[in-house]
């Protein structure tokens, strides 16, 4: 399999983790893979697999991200010697494009993952006027390939429904419940952050970007600040945002960007999870924080409607009734026992999300596509 996405290793983000552990996984099943991919000037991680780079450009509002300009020859070349039997397309870029003709030009089956909504991150960007001309450039593309694999029932909902695909297949995310979990609380962590014992820590993980709804996140922790509640927000990761973020919640607790078992402690020695972003396709920051036995408040969107159960596991409000959002964190700060029962409900639930059984079912679509082509081929 060849693989095309616009971020493999330069930044440690959910996709691209998420697309390591899948070559990772197919590896180990004796399956070659070869990876396409724009690369910065050091990789943010050891990734996975033989990656070929190709040129791209930092963004110049966000230079952190880099978009690829073209598939020089050389690529190509290496592309033709891999001989690759399937192209699994990630982003639906200038490369992704290239991909997408040099398979139909060779008649070799392409598939596309769906990880981020493009609708809203050209919302957050003051590019919304050309909504409608990116969901045509999305129904051009995808329409093309033999399938569509969001990783969440309603973007799969949303991407038919909006006549990008009709050939479309849930490939959702799994979690590792035995680094994320509840026994990776600690206290002396907490102390050391100036939290005290009978302070409520109100979490939220991932990029500090606008299009991870900061600010929708800073005006709630603020509304619930000015409530006297003894509640102190712990801000997990790092980005453009950060400085603003910073100015406007002066006793949070910013630790910057977590990995691994920090990352774990985190989550577990937090009491909610706080994640107003309606950007994710999936939300794997919320399944972690799930697994690590954290109720959810979370905005209405695509990636958390599949993931939180509201009023089970946590609550899912509109992302623009920040005062809902605020109401549904104080009743969890307040009631320290129905805290205890949805995150017990939540640990439950991020337990079905088995990264093995979610693979498997991955690779047995890409059999059946295999399968599909070849029958197309020889008139069956």
């Amino acid at each position: 399999m060849a693989l095309f996405t616009g971020n493999y290793n330069y930044i440690k983000d959910g996709v691209a983790l998420t697309l390591n552990r899948l070559v990772a996984f197919l590896l180990k099943r004796g399956i070659p893979v070869l990876i396409f991919a724009p690369t910065g000037p050091a990789p943010a991680f050891e990734s996975v697999g033989e990656l070929v780079s190709v040129p791209s450009f930092p963004i110049p509002t966000r230079s952190e991200y880099r978009i690829a300009t073209g598939f020089p020859k050389a690529a190509q070349q290496r592309l033709k010697e891999f001989r690759p039997t399937l192209i699994h397309i990630a982003v639906p870029d200038v490369v992704g494009y290239r991909a997408l003709k040099i398979a139909e030009r060779w008649g070799i089956p392409a598939v596309a993952s769906y990880h981020t909504r493009y609708d809203t991150y050209l919302r957050f960007y003051g590019l919304g006027v050309f909504e409608k001309l990116g969901q045509k450039y999305l129904r051009h593309f995808y329409n093309r390939v033999r399938r569509v694999y969001p990783p969440s029932q309603s973007m799969a909902d949303i991407i038919r429904s909006q006549g990008q695909s009709q050939q479309v297949e849930v490939w959702a995310r799994g979690v590792d419940s035995e680094l994320f979990s509840p026994d990776k609380r600690d206290m002396a962590w907490r102390r050391m952050l100036g939290i005290a014992d009978d302070e409520v820590a109100v979490s939220f993980v991932g990029r500090l970007v606008k299009e991870k709804n900061t600010g929708i996140t800073v005006r709630v922790l603020n509304m619930l600040r000015q409530k006297g509640l003894k509640l102190r927000p712990v801000i997990v990761g790092d980005g453009p945002e950060m400085a603003a973020m910073k100015a406007a919640l002066p006793d949070a607790a910013f630790v910057g960007f977590l990995h691994g078992d920090e990352l774990a402690r985190a989550y577990a020695s937090s009491d909610i999870f706080f994640f107003p972003s309606e950007s994710e396709t999936f939300g794997n920051v919320t399944l972690e924080a799930m697994a690590s036995g954290l109720p959810a408040v979370n905005a209405i969107s695509s990636g958390s409607n599949s993931l939180v159960v509201d009023g089970d596991t946590g609550f899912l409000v509109s992302a623009r009734d920040e005062a809902g959002l605020a109401a549904r964190i104080e009743t969890l700060a307040r009631d320290e026992a129905l805290r205890k029962r949805m995150g017990g409900a939540a640990r439950q639930r991020a337990l079905t999300f088995s990264w093995d059984a979610i693979l498997s079912g991955l690779v047995e679509s890409y059999r059946q596509v295999l399968r599909e082509a070849a029958a197309e081929k020889h008139g069956r």
